[in-house]
């Protein structure tokens, strides 16, 4: 309404002879407007390439984060026990050391900070893996590989790789998780091909609270029962759909309330004033759908847990900031290695 306001204003007709036209004022707050929001952009790109783009920088980053109390061996686990030292090259020395080496006095041997983490062994420099984590973990739907090999300046084939590790490090260990409770939306869809067999993806997503992504060979009581003793409390009150696969598992769980979407009930209050729903699921599959769509275009059976595990680490830091979810990434990166000939050649997961 200001803005139609603007239009028809005295300066307007003054200018224009009355003629319904942009008024030269609002012209110039729209390109004052476009302005902000480019130099806004700049400077935030400016501030990951000062924080990243050196590699000592990047490299003292990781060790901040990763140890925040000092360096931990990783062979022995030695936290200061015994003691630490970092390596320096002698000056007339012709052997230089490789930047960033410590020296455990309790094992005698040698490491980095990459070591037991996804990036040892990596050639890549660490300043374009802190790149690449940054825009995988701040993009909402995701990022493709053809994306991220031209914005970080490496080979496709290594930026498939390098984003496969990440989303691998993004996996949780789900034994060691504790496990959802409160209300706990539970819900199935299909990805995949029109035409072709589909995939099952369950997801248990605790309302307001985190979440679980589970791939399935098949929709079946089983595998249902399986997904749910392994991410859900007994505690807890399950909402689902009228699938009949949930029926005989759900027994052993607190409470079971169903929706019947068949005969389009998708929210119910009950009595007490709770509220029966498996709307959260739903949400969490409408931003994995996008990504599948728009991002990736097609998944193959043996990644799509690692696809889904991506979203479900976004989901659950949706209310960090950017750096904040960075930083809590380099926290899940401890002991977990995913060589290539295991991405090439995954198993199957039927």
């Amino acid at each position: 309404m200001k803005l139609r306001a603007a239009w028809n204003c005295i300066l307007c007709k003054r200018i224009w002879g009355g003629v319904d036209r942009i008024c030269p004022r609002v012209l110039v707050r729209v390109v004052r407007m476009k302005t902000l929001n480019v130099k806004a952009d700049e400077s935030i790109l400016a501030q990951l390439g000062k924080a990243y783009g050196d590699e000592a920088k990047a490299r003292e980053f990781l060790e901040r984060h990763r140890w925040p109390n000092g360096p931990v061996c990783p062979h022995c686990h030695n936290a200061g026990e015994k003691r630490i030292s970092k390596l320096e090259s002698h000056t007339a020395s012709q052997r230089r050391l490789r930047p960033g080496v410590y020296f455990c006095g309790a094992c005698r041997g040698q490491f980095t900070v990459t070591v037991g983490t996804v990036l040892e062994g990596s050639h890549v420099p660490i300043s374009k893996w802190l790149m690449a984590v940054f825009w995988l973990c701040s993009s909402k739907k995701s990022l493709s590989a053809n994306q991220m090999h031209r914005m970080i300046g490496v080979t496709y084939k290594t930026a498939w790789f390098l984003c496969h590790r990440i989303r691998f490090a993004m996996t949780p260990n789900h034994w060691a998780e504790p496990k959802l409770k409160g209300t706990v939306e539970v819900d199935e869809t299909f990805v995949g091909p029109k035409g072709q067999r589909k995939t099952p993806v369950v997801a248990l997503i605790e309302r307001l609270g985190l979440a679980r992504v589970k791939v399935v060979a098949s929709v079946t009581q089983k595998n249902l029962g399986a997904a749910l003793a392994e991410c859900v409390s007994p505690e807890a009150i399950v909402n689902t759909d009228e699938h009949p696969a949930y029926r005989h598992p759900l027994k052993h769980w607190k409470g079971h309330q169903a929706v019947n979407h068949s005969r389009g009930e998708y929210q119910r209050q009950n009595p007490d004033g709770s509220r029966a729903s498996t709307n959260t699921a739903e949400s969490f599959f409408a931003l994995l759908k996008r990504g599948l769509i728009g991002a990736w275009h097609h998944v193959s059976r043996e990644h799509l847990a690692k696809y889904a595990n991506e979203f479900a680490f976004r989901w659950n830091t949706r209310h960090d900031t950017d750096d904040r979810r960075l930083v809590r990434f380099i926290g899940w990166i401890q002991d977990k290695r995913l060589m290539y000939r295991h991405v090439a050649q995954p198993l199957c997961v039927c």
